[in-house]
């Protein structure tokens, strides 16, 4: 029995293994460009607000106006996505959104800014609850947590790969051909979304069902571990979607999503803005420092996913992350002035958002069951956006009244502080069921 079972967990190995390098890299690679447009404004503010004589408040509120149209139509694209799958969902979202991205190239009053992020917004809503919900078409729980931090990674990367591109369009480029750098950061950055939704069209599938790429032996397993899956464990509603407000659980869910929402948009948006204060002048060397940030936390986001996975633990690995990236906000002031301290205590908060947001989503991905689960993520994701569009707005106000970016970073460390205690009581502590935590696979 011990040498059936060990080559039972063999084969699970290699079929997950299998799965995992088929989706998740790709998958990685359109949240990549995802979040690059989504926060490329961040180094375009740069420019623009000189030229169009907009302010931080302008900024912030206009970062903020997405979110709004976003968290409207994130329900109802999930609720879409579960009925005509993920290939035409992605399309229709990866072309509009890398549109809407180059347009914003042509942006010349405070208005246009306002009306083309609204646009931006509603054009994106629903593609990372989509993809989370896509994954757990897939993945059965015991692998949530790293496969759910891999897709995530893509947050930290885009500041990898993100930032120092745009850092060298807005430096190499600027006054090309009459148009500013911050112009042609829009219109290079938003053409290889409208070309991955036809690739994504072409190259995934809805389900395990339509995965050529699969035998048939290596279909008919997986949907034995996601039918166990389904069957063991729940411990959320599996009814409809008006049944998932029922669950108190859901509410909590909210609230937590909304701090981490918070916390990752203070650092994705901002840091920019706080390495120019600190005294870092050239724009593309800020660019370099963002990177090197996203790649330290970015490999902290991974060895966190995969270690919640092997302890089969949630609470705890949210609520320290949670405290770390809060607390780093915090001693922002305390490196005022020196651009080294600055990129430190930068990375500290980077890692603790990032990671908190990957521990996060295996909690309602895990959580909600049946013909719920849809809307049950997608309603937690668009409390969530909210968050990401009060945390710039909140910055942006509070800079122009106040003067300083501490004090509104300081407003949202508070916020994640009391989402993280939040989780520490409403997680539960067997968020990840033993009834399907019986392997402990290594992948990829």
């Amino acid at each position: 029995m011990t040498g059936l079972n060990a080559n039972a967990s063999v084969a699970s190995a290699k079929l997950y293994a299998k799965v995992s390098w088929r989706l998740i890299p790709f998958l990685l690679g359109l949240y990549l460009i995802c979040y690059i447009d989504r926060v490329n404004i961040g180094f375009a503010k740069l420019q623009f607000l000189g030229d169009l004589g907009l302010n931080d408040a302008h900024f912030g509120f206009a970062t903020g106006l997405f979110f709004i149209t976003y968290s409207l139509f994130d329900i109802p694209s999930n609720l879409v996505l579960a009925r005509i799958g993920v290939r035409k969902t992605l399309l229709r979202i990866m072309v509009l959104w890398g549109l809407l991205t180059a347009a914003q190239m042509f942006i010349r009053t405070t208005g246009e800014l306002y009306i083309i992020r609204l646009l931006f917004g509603a054009a994106e809503a629903g593609f990372i609850p989509g993809i989370l919900l896509y994954l757990t078409y897939w993945f059965p729980d015991q692998y949530r947590g790293r496969v759910t931090s891999l897709f995530l990674m893509a947050i930290p990367l885009s500041g990898v790969i993100g930032g120092p591109i745009s850092g060298m369009i807005m430096q190499h480029l600027n006054d090309v051909g009459g148009l500013r750098g911050w112009q042609w950061l829009f219109l290079l950055e938003g053409i290889p979304a409208v070309i991955l939704g036809f690739v994504a069209y072409a190259y995934l599938q809805d389900g395990p069902a339509q995965a050529h790429w699969l035998t048939e032996q290596e279909r008919a397993a997986l949907e034995r571990d996601l039918e166990s899956d389904r069957q063991k464990g729940g411990r959320g509603f599996t009814h409809n979607f008006g049944d998932v407000f029922k669950d108190p659980m859901i509410y909590a869910m909210m609230i937590m999503s909304f701090t981490v929402n918070c916390g990752i948009n203070a650092v994705s948006f901002w840091t920019p803005s706080l390495l120019k204060t600190a005294g870092l002048a050239d724009v593309g060397l800020i660019g370099w420092v963002t990177g090197a940030i996203s790649v330290v936390s970015a490999a902290a986001m991974v060895l966190i996913g995969y270690n919640s996975d092997r302890a089969l633990e949630r609470r705890w690995h949210f609520t320290a992350s949670g405290a770390l990236g809060a607390l780093s906000l915090f001693a922002l002031p305390l490196a005022a002035g020196n651009v080294t301290l600055t990129a430190l205590v930068l990375t500290f908060a980077a890692i603790g958002s990032f990671c908190i947001a990957c521990i996060y989503w295996t909690v309602p991905t895990s959580y909600f069951r049946g013909k719920g689960k849809a809307g049950g993520i997608a309603a937690v994701s668009m409390v969530g956006a909210i968050g990401s569009g009060v945390s710039p707005s909140i910055i942006g106000y509070l800079k122009v009244e106040t003067g300083s970016l501490f004090i509104g970073l300081a407003v949202v460390g508070v916020m994640m502080l009391a989402g993280a205690i939040l989780g520490l009581f409403a997680i539960p502590s067997n968020s990840v069921p033993a009834a399907v935590a019986t392997l402990k696979p290594t992948f990829p």
